[in-house]
């Protein structure tokens, strides 16, 4: 089995996960409600297996997308004391928020638990490419340089940044880039309708986490060796910028190709410099083995927090994730072009893979944090006031307050939920053909 297969198996256990929390929280809400829940369902009918415990009939079924908690009284007609049709609207409201509550608890718990055994990782964004005729052109952005602040507040990563720009389209924003150690202020107007292939502000941004760059092999009469690098040196710095990032020394020895570049190393606790003959890279080969680094070695840097703070740390850490990735959802409805982005459980099984090749991080917290990222996107879509979710179910009981404790006849509402229901199977069905399309042509799903 390939490695980039075996890691998008990944999503299987995730997804299965998140579900079950999902719909534990459902459960246990009805218990606490008085409520006797008729069964409880992983994927959508028909039925493949199921059994019977305690009056509760649980299911596997075909339909491999989402699950499932039926409780006596759903159809709203009857009124059994034990039926969910006879509580109160907020009892009702209790149960159907309960699946997304979980998610963000199990979200939350998962941060913490990354933050107080690991840390805080940070990471930096460089622009690697700018169009011609673009905001950022106009502005003076030139490839290598570092996105440091948008409206003064603190950016790291590659979506808050997208987001950010987005949200200003049409109006100046002020953007600080970071040049070569120096902050530079910069006002740009982010487009409303950039050309195809292009973002608002048109460049290409490639992110990176911070953390130390190490020698772990050098070619024999290589250019590197020549420099007098040895196996288990550190790379401090190259053309006199500090690397703080694999990026910093990949664009810095670009600069000098065909030339001679400073670089500093640390071996054993002393500093040395020296300087390196950077020869032009071949077709397909990356500048590092074109210098005779044939193997680096990448030790991410993590910001530890001390016990007391990690509880505090890993809310406001959710947070931030909550408010970027609803951020994201609104930029998908006010810009449907963004819709390529959507991907089902294939999708996001190949975009697993990609994520766990790139990164730098231990494979476990970058499966942690897609478990995380997944799960705040489950709580938030089932929240979604769209018939079929939770949101939809919600949204009803809302207007039943709002009209006095009348109810919306179960007929009708049966019927909109129905129609939701096979209008988002549809939709699945069209992301998957999409995602599976994508594998084929042999697309990545990152930029």
């Amino acid at each position: 089995m390939s490695d980039s297969l075996q890691n998008g198996l990944y999503i299987i256990p995730i997804l299965a996960f998140l579900i079950l929390m999902h719909e534990l929280g459902h459960f246990v809400t009805a218990r606490m409600c008085g409520v006797k829940v008729e069964e409880f369902g992983i994927g959508i009918p028909p039925r493949l297996w199921g059994f019977t415990r305690k009056g509760v009939l649980w299911s596997i079924n075909a339909i491999p997308f989402g699950g499932f908690v039926r409780v006596k009284g759903e159809d709203g007609k009857n009124m059994d004391p034990d039926s969910m049709n006879a509580q109160p609207p907020h009892e009702r409201a209790f149960f159907l928020a309960a699946g997304s509550a979980m998610n963000i608890f199990v979200a939350i718990v998962l941060m913490i638990l990354v933050i107080g055994v690991q840390g805080v990782p940070h990471s930096r964004t460089y622009i690697a490419a700018v169009n011609p005729g673009s905001p950022a052109a106009k502005a003076g952005w030139q490839a290598g340089d570092r996105i440091a602040r948008i409206d003064g507040n603190k950016v790291e990563d590659t979506e808050e940044i997208v987001n950010a720009t987005r949200s200003h389209a049409g109006n100046p924003v002020t953007v600080t880039i970071e040049r070569r150690g120096n902050f530079i202020d910069t006002t740009l107007t982010p487009r409303k309708n950039p050309p195809k292939g292009e973002g608002a502000v048109g460049v290409q941004l490639s992110n990176r986490t911070e953390g130390t760059l190490w020698v772990e092999a050098v070619a024999p009469n290589s250019a590197a060796a020549q420099a007098g690098l040895q196996p288990g040196d550190r790379i401090v710095s190259v053309n006199e910028r500090p690397v703080t990032d694999t990026y910093v020394a990949q664009t810095e020895l670009e600069r000098y190709a065909g030339m001679t570049a400073p670089i500093t190393f640390e071996r054993n606790g002393e500093i040395f410099s020296t300087e390196i003959a950077v020869a032009e890279p071949a077709t397909g080969q990356d500048i590092f083995n074109a210098v005779g680094l044939t193997s680096l070695r990448f030790k991410p840097v993590y910001e530890k927090v001390s016990p007391i703070a990690v509880i505090p740390r890993g809310f406001q850490e959710s947070y931030r994730m909550t408010k970027q990735m609803l951020l994201g959802i609104r930029e998908l409805f006010r810009s449907p072009e963004q819709l390529h982005n959507v991907a089902g459980p294939i999708g996001m099984g190949q975009l697993t893979s990609e994520i766990i090749q790139e990164s730098t991080l231990p494979t476990w917290i970058v499966l942690a944090q897609i478990t995380m990222v997944l799960s705040l996107n489950l709580a938030i879509l089932n929240l979604l006031p769209l018939p079929a979710l939770d949101g939809g179910r919600l949204f009803f009981v809302v207007i039943e307050v709002l009209r006095g404790g009348r109810k919306i006849a179960p007929e009708k509402e049966g019927i909109v939920h129905f129609a939701g229901l096979v209008l988002l199977l549809g939709l699945m069905f069209v992301i998957a053909f999409a995602d599976v399309n994508r594998i084929w042509d042999g697309r990545s799903f990152l930029p």
